[in-house]
């Protein structure tokens, strides 16, 4: 069984920071990508921030430049660190692995359980 633990989010104001990771749990898989998503309030979930087995990263125009995407393969976690938070980050922030497990072929989606948040003006 695979499965993704989320931790870190919160309060904070605007212009403060905040690191969020991810960790996957279980044993006998590899994973590929890894990835934030971020869902706000009336507003279809959007891609973040990715992160490639290789290193090469991407960012939403909007988080470009305030964001920091990273991930250590030999412990299977990815973090975030995002500086210069604005309110219109808010929202419930999910990690997504493509993992595959030994005995497949096939990656699949793995959520984590989301955590909130939330910048004040």
């Amino acid at each position: 069984q695979v499965q993704l633990v989320e931790s870190g989010g919160g309060l904070v104001q605007a212009g403060g920071s905040l690191r969020l990771s991810c960790a996957a749990s279980g044993s006998d898989f590899s994973i590929n990508t890894m990835a934030w998503y971020r869902q706000a309030p009336g507003k279809q979930r959007e891609l973040v921030a990715q992160i490639l087995s290789i290193g090469i990263t991407y960012y939403a125009e909007s988080v470009k430049g305030r964001f920091t995407i990273s991930r250590d393969n030999a412990k299977n976690t990815m973090d975030m660190r995002m500086n210069n938070l604005k309110p219109e980050d808010t929202g419930v922030y999910s990690c997504n692995f493509a993992i595959r497990r030994r005995r497949s072929d096939v990656y699949r989606d793995y959520w984590g359980q989301g955590t909130q948040v939330t910048v004040s003006s």
